[in-house]
């Protein structure tokens, strides 16, 4: 079977991500208790609460990192056994917390390994394809640092290399783990106009965040995590305006 070629599909797919009943695990400890989520082609989704909620450990089990159980069901397939990298392949790209990017390659060099062939949807229309010169368009900051190797970048620069080698890859959907988290201001700006840039390409974006400001701009859609369980799930806008949901499952 080829992981990395997409099948013949219908002439609409509004569901891009289906998660049904979700259990994940570290070692013994059980991490998510029967998760249920979806994300629709060109949404942008936020799992939010409190540290040690699950969020992280939710995009995690998505791109087959940790122990799991449960239905994970992109673009009309079955990826709940899949490894990692036959998810990446299949177009989800993943930008972890850590960054992760290459301390000892130049910018330049850290895209080139995200970098995978043009993607099309099912009914033919291309996927966004990106390209040194698109992501710099994006970040500008990069643009002016293309020899610099990562390990010499700030940690609001690293953030943004760790995206454009991402979008290298022509992602149908992106997973983005708590993309403002120990940033400066500007940088956290930065990534909103970023995230919305792309949400207008037609990239779909499932982020963990805790920023409720920041999540309020950019996202459509949320899920609000418990000790590893959904309890609440609406329009950004609702839980906006919904004080007392803020209150039992965010404050601190």
């Amino acid at each position: 079977m080829n992981t990395t070629t997409l099948p013949p599909a219908a002439e609409s797919m509004p569901v891009l991500l289906q998660v049904d009943a979700l259990d994940a695990w570290y070692g013994a400890a059980q991490i998510l208790f029967g998760l249920s989520l979806t994300v629709n082609k060109g949404e942008v989704v936020a799992l939010m609460g409190r540290n040690g909620a699950g969020k992280s450990t939710t995009i995690e089990s998505l791109m087959g990192l940790v122990s799991r159980r449960g239905t994970v069901r992109f673009m009309n397939r079955d990826i709940s056994t899949w490894k990692p990298y036959q998810i990446a392949r299949a177009g989800v790209g993943f930008v972890p917390e850590e960054r992760r990017i290459f301390s000892d390659l130049s910018v330049i060099e850290n895209l080139d390994t995200g970098r995978q062939p043009p993607r099309f949807w099912p009914d033919g229309q291309p996927v966004a394809h990106w390209t040194p010169e698109s992501v710099f368009a994006l970040f500008p900051n990069l643009a002016t640092m293309q020899t610099r190797r990562g390990g010499q970048m700030s940690g609001g620069e690293q953030q943004m290399l760790a995206v454009a080698r991402t979008l290298m890859g022509n992602p149908y959907l992106m997973l983005l783990d708590e993309p403002s988290e120990g940033v400066a201001p500007i940088v956290v700006e930065q990534m909103a106009d970023m995230i919305l840039a792309l949400k207008a390409q037609g990239v779909s974006i499932l982020l963990s965040e805790q920023n409720m400001d920041f999540a309020r701009r950019v996202c459509d859609r949320v899920y609000v995590l418990e000790k590893g369980q959904i309890k609440y799930e609406g329009s950004m806008a609702a839980l906006s305006k919904d004080e007392q949901a803020r209150s039992a499952y965010l404050a601190v």
